[in-house]
C-alpha cells in the first residue's frame, strides 16, 4: 500500500521513485486522465489494473506499458498486493460507490470519476464511509477547474457585477446520441441524465456562488428517443439504417462498436431533456436546462450570472466570457484558448492529483463536493417523479 502521508518527509529523489498508479475500471475517461497525469509528472506510471476486459486492454497498451502493468482479478487483491501511491476509479457509474468504499480505508489518494453515486442508498453509504475515511479524494469535476470557470469566479468575486441574484444555465448536448446508442441507455447504470451531465453544471454553479442549495424542483421529458423497434436492435441490422438521421451503421468502426444500438427501440432509457429550479440559502434561484437531441451548431453549455451591476455570461463551446455592464454602455469580452481538454480542467485535475500524491496537498474538488452535487441530482430526479419541491438535505432512509 502506498504510504501517501509520508510524502512531505521524502526527498525529491525518493518522491520521484514512488509514483505508482492503480486503476479500477480502465475506460476511455480514466485512460485519458492517466495520460494527463503522466504528462504532468513523468515519474508517475501505471502499474496495476482491475478490469474484466484484461485481454482487450492488454492489446491496447504499448510494449512499455504491458511490461509495467500487472492485472488483478479484484480490487481487494490489487489494494493488498500492489505498491500503489494513487488509485483511479473509472468503472461504470453504478459501481463508483462500491469501489470507492474499498479504497477509502487504505489511505491511498483516490481519483473518483463522477457521479460518485447513482442511487440515494449508495450516496448515503458513501457519505458514511467518507466520515471515517483515511484516503484523500479528488472528484472528477473538470468544468469547475476550467480556466473559463476560474476566471468567471474571479470576476464575480471582484464585485464587478454586484452580488449574483439570478443564474440561467444551459447544456444543449450535440453528442447526446451516446446516451441512447451506447451502454449509457441503461438507466440502472446512469441513474438518469441529471447525474450524468448536470452533476458537472450544478458543481461549477455552486462553486462560483459559494452558497448552499436548499431546495430543488425538476421536470424531465422523453419526446424524441422513443419508439417500438425491438429491444437490442443494432443500427447495422435495422432496415432503416440508410435513412435514419441517428443511424451509426455507416460510421467509423469504433463508433459502430461503441454506439451500436437503435435509439428508437423499446429498451432505450433516459429522458431526452430536463430542467431544474434550484433555490439557494440567500433566497436567489438558478434555472438550469439540458437537452440531448440538438445537433451541430445548436450546441451550448454555459451560464449567465446576473447581479444588479451587470451580467456575466460564458459558453464552453466558444470558450468566451462576456461581462455586460447594466448602467454603462460597456461589454467586456475575454476569449480563452480552446486547445485544452475541458478548457484546461483535465490538466488542472491531473496536476492536483500529482500534488496530492507527491506533496500531500489537499484535493481541489473534494468528495464533499461530489456528494453535494450527486444529492442535488438525485433530488432533482425525485422531484421530476413526484412533481414536488424537494429539500436538498441529508435524510436517513426510514427503517422497516
Amino acid at each position: 500500500m502506498g504510504e501517501w502521508w509520508l510524502w512531505p518527509t521524502l526527498s525529491p529523489d525518493e518522491r520521484m521513485m514512488k509514483m505508482n498508479l492503480g486503476v479500477i475500471g480502465y475506460g476511455l475517461r480514466i485512460k485519458g486522465m492517466v495520460q494527463a497525469i503522466i504528462a504532468n509528472e513523468p515519474a508517475c506510471r501505471l502499474t496495476a489494473i482491475v478490469d474484466p476486459r484484461q485481454d482487450e486492454i492488454r492489446n491496447q497498451l504499448n510494449e512499455k506499458e504491458r511490461n509495467a502493468v500487472r492485472f488483478y482479478s479484484t480490487p481487494e487483491e490489487m489494494l493488498e498486493s500492489a505498491e500503489l501511491d494513487g488509485v483511479l476509479i473509472g468503472t461504470r457509474c453504478s459501481l463508483h460507490t462500491q469501489m470507492a468504499l474499498k479504497v477509502l480505508p487504505t489511505g491511498i489518494p483516490l481519483f473518483l470519476e463522477k457521479p460518485v453515486a447513482t442511487t440515494m442508498e449508495d450516496l448515503l453509504q458513501l457519505k458514511r464511509g467518507w466520515e471515517t475515511a483515511r484516503s484523500p479524494v479528488l472528484v472528477s469535476f473538470p468544468l469547475s477547474l476550467s480556466k473559463l470557470v476560474l476566471l468567471s469566479k474571479e470576476i464575480v468575486d471582484s464585485g464587478k457585477i454586484g452580488t449574483v441574484e439570478h443564474v440561467q444555465a444551459v447544456n444543449n448536448v450535440p453528442y447526446g446520441g451516446v446516451y441512447f446508442h451506447a451502454w449509457y441507455r441503461d438507466e440502472n447504470e446512469t441513474g438518469g441524465l441529471f447525474l450524468q451531465k448536470a452533476t458537472h453544471d450544478f458543481d461549477y454553479i455552486t462553486s462560483i456562488l459559494q452558497l448552499k442549495p436548499v431546495s430543488i424542483c425538476a421536470m424531465t421529458s422523453k419526446q424524441i428517443f422513443t419508439g417500438t423497434k425491438p429491444a437490442g436492435l443494432k443500427c447495422v441490422d435495422c432496415s432503416e439504417n440508410k435513412t435514419c438521421e441517428e443511424s451509426t451503421a455507416f460510421s467509423s468502426p469504433q463508433t459502430r462498436q461503441n454506439w451500436a444500438y437503435c435509439c428508437f427501440a423499446e429498451d432505450t432509457g433516459n429522458e431526452d431533456s430536463g430542467s431544474a429550479l434550484i433555490r439557494y440559502e440567500s433566497g436567489m434561484h438558478v434555472n438550469y436546462s439540458q437537452n440531448f437531441f440538438v445537433r451541430r451548431t445548436a450546441e451550448a453549455r454555459g451560464a449567465r450570472f446576473m447581479g444588479y451591476k451587470g451580467t456575466l455570461a460564458f459558453d464552453f463551446y466558444t470558450n468566451r466570457i462576456q461581462v455586460h455592464m447594466h448602467h454603462t454602455p460597456r461589454v467586456e469580452t475575454y476569449q480563452l484558448d480552446q486547445e485544452e481538454d475541458h478548457a484546461g480542467g483535465d490538466a488542472a485535475l491531473a496536476k492536483n492529483f500529482v500534488e496530492m500524491i507527491r506533496d500531500g496537498k489537499p484535493p481541489v474538488r473534494t468528495l464533499d463536493d461530489g456528494l453535494l452535487s450527486a444529492l442535488m441530482c438525485l433530488k432533482a430526479k425525485e422531484s421530476s417523479l413526484n412533481g414536488q419541491f424537494c429539500q436538498v438535505a441529508w435524510q436517513q432512509p426510514a427503517r422497516s
